[in-house]
């Protein structure tokens, strides 16, 4: 029975999120374009959503990227700049960092949205389930850090590595090899396929299509100019000197 859990869990549930992330995304930017956003809230508590918004941003794109390339880079091609056990100490210490920025920043955004009865009439339930998802999926990946201080050798890296890149070529390993693992980087690797499942159901789908510059901005204003009767624009006042 647990053999059987697991082979459904690590080798045919990645294949159904994976599926449904692109597939969902194609269909849901074909069919509905206008949804392809994240609704704004920018006028409420202004201050707050800036701190959060940014220093979520800042975390979640340097752990999108420091798994992306921790978990799918071969072992002959780091090898040759590293061993192992200093992948895993930089894995480590960089994802603390970056995880811990983007807890504060998400938890910024959480209590925002729960706590301002303004902002939570326009939020979908989705809106704060994605929100509430991704806070234990943080919570839980900072959990996992002690456990891999416990194993400096690098040896849980080097199986979620042969995992993930399996699954990517087509080459699923063995689900029973992930068996000996804790359970914290079980449920991790679960709750985020789990987000892959349901990306295209929710707000972060604007993720393919969101500037990244905007990190850090003070904001903008918008400008129109006025007409004159006959068309043509009128003379912007200018300001006193002082």
């Amino acid at each position: 029975m647990r053999d059987t859990l697991f082979h459904i869990l690590f080798v045919w549930y990645p294949y159904v999120c994976l599926s449904a992330f692109i597939f969902g995304s194609i269909i849901r930017f074909d069919r509905e374009q206008y949804t392809w956003k994240a609704s704004s809230s920018q006028l409420l508590r202004k201050k707050q959503l800036a701190w959060g918004s940014n220093l979520f941003h800042f975390g979640i794109l340097f752990l999108l990227m420091g798994h992306t390339v921790g978990l799918l880079t071969p072992k002959a091609i780091y090898s040759i700049f590293m061993t192992p056990q200093t992948k895993q100490l930089i894995a480590i210490v960089a994802g603390g960092v970056a995880g811990t920025v983007c807890f504060i920043g998400l938890t910024l955004l959480l209590h925002r949205r729960l706590t301002d009865a303004r902002i939570r009439q326009t939020s979908t339930y989705m809106d704060l389930s994605i929100l509430i998802i991704l806070w234990v999926q943080l919570v839980l990946g900072l959990v996992t850090l002690p456990f891999s201080l416990g194993h400096t050798d690098g040896s849980v890296m080097i199986q979620l590595s042969a995992w993930a890149q399996g699954i990517l070529t087509v080459q699923p390993v063995d689900a029973r090899t992930l068996q000996g693992l804790d359970w914290p980087y079980l449920t991790h690797l679960v709750l985020g396929m789990t987000i892959f499942l349901i990306f295209p159901f929710s707000r972060l789908v604007h993720i393919w299509s969101a500037p990244v510059w905007y990190l850090g901005r003070k904001g903008y204003q918008v400008v129109r100019t006025r007409s004159t009767l006959d068309g043509s624009r009128a003379p912007r006042p200018t300001q006193p000197a002082e």
